[in-house]
């Protein structure tokens, strides 16, 4: 046995977890944020350079959809973070009670929770009946917005969506 091999049995772990974190539980959050990183990183250069010339005015300009751009990657990135921690608190249900629809029924609007769901019961082997079950409910692959979504724009910013997003729910005592 050599004295790297426990390095890199912790290295093979973490790349494990990093790998679920960020493609299997949460990938659209994360595909979304890295973009509007990217986007958001190229627009403070340009704003940056722009200050530099002494071009104050279009790089104060520019710097506005910049700075809007990353406070979206760092939403996008506490969605990400929601997300597995929605996909611990699933495994742990379906791991105590085995499938059952009423545990996937505040999962089932959001495409981003769908994806932590199915990312639960695919490490329990429930991932078949999870799908199945919301394909009764009539999702698809192609239902990428949360519900409601296209009726109001602006349900993002609605209390209750931000609180469902970002808030994990309670649990209820019987």
């Amino acid at each position: 046995m050599s004295a790297c091999e426990p390095l890199a049995r912790r290295m093979k772990r973490w790349l494990k977890a990093a790998h679920k974190y960020l493609f299997r539980v949460a990938p659209l959050p994360h595909a979304t944020g890295s973009v509007s990183a990217l986007v958001g990183a190229g627009l403070a250069q340009g704003s940056l350079e722009l200050l530099a010339e002494g071009a104050l005015l279009a790089g104060a300009a520019l710097a506005l959809p910049a700075s809007g751009w990353l406070g979206l990657a760092l939403l996008c990135l506490a969605d990400g973070y929601c997300r597995y921690r929605e996909y611990q608190r699933l495994k742990g249900a379906l791991a105590r009670r085995g499938f059952h629809p009423r545990l996937l029924k505040s999962v089932e609007a959001s495409r981003c929770q769908r994806d932590a769901a199915l990312a639960a019961a695919r490490e329990l082997g429930l991932c078949a009946r999870v799908r199945e079950h919301f394909r009764s409910q009539g999702y698809r692959w192609w239902h990428l917005l949360p519900d409601g979504t296209l009726d109001n724009p602006l349900r993002f910013f609605a209390p209750a969506f931000l609180r469902a997003t970002f808030v994990p729910a309670r649990r209820r005592r019987t």
